[in-house]
């Protein structure tokens, strides 16, 4: 049976988890943290989660791991089975991924952890985030769903990405970039939470939370 690695409060742990719920896809849970320990390395190049542990070995980065599943069980329906529409989610996944949560994990250290990011640091994501959510907002539907009426794999990765998004935003700057830009991000993630597998990956989070709080 193949492993899962990492821990449920990482959203790329969870868009995986997501994927492998959604589509009933059999899988084991191991708690890993990040690390640079050699144990870690041998099995993720850089020591981040989530990293999946099969038959043939370990394998990193979110994305890949997807790609990966989808491969080896043609007969789950992780990316739609028409090339154009397939694409289009891919997209809208490297938007989510990339373009915009890898840009906001800037401001994660003063919005999450109580550090103090400068006025430059500020300045920049600002500018980046504001072009990069103008170019989202383009191709997302949000009609309920990224790609249109039906969900899709995109919507692993933006349901568990966005709202950090809007909430890194509101924290550091006092405003939500993605509500301001027309994305109801909050509406969304009340429709995509409906789905069984979306409720098993928030309650695993928050379980994780309660369970790491100092006694």
């Amino acid at each position: 049976m193949i492993k899962l690695c990492g821990f449920a409060l990482s959203n790329y742990y969870n868009k995986v988890k997501f994927v492998l719920l959604e589509h009933g896809i059999e899988f084991e849970e191991v708690l890993v943290q990040p690390s640079q320990d050699e144990a870690i390395l041998a099995h993720s190049p850089l020591g981040k989660v989530p990293y999946l542990q099969t038959e043939e070995g370990d394998l990193s980065e979110s994305q890949c791991i997807v790609e990966y599943l989808a491969a080896r069980f043609p007969d789950k329906p992780i990316f739609s089975p028409e090339p154009w529409e397939a694409a289009k989610e891919r997209e809208l996944i490297t938007f989510v991924d990339v373009h915009l949560e890898l840009t906001a994990r800037n401001l994660y250290k003063e919005a999450f952890f109580g550090g103090t990011l400068t006025d430059a640091t500020k300045g920049r994501v600002e500018k980046l985030l504001t072009h990069h959510i103008a170019g989202f907002r383009r191709i997302a539907r949000f009609t309920p769903y990224l790609r249109g009426e039906r969900f899709s794999v995109a919507d692993a990765a933006g349901y568990v990405s966005l709202p950090l998004v809007g909430m890194a935003t509101q924290a550091v700057y006092g405003r939500d970039f993605l509500l301001d830009a027309g994305l109801d991000w909050k509406s969304y993630v009340k429709t995509i939470n409906s789905r069984p597998a979306a409720q098993r990956v928030t309650e695993d989070r928050k379980a994780y939370i309660a369970a790491s709080r100092p006694a």
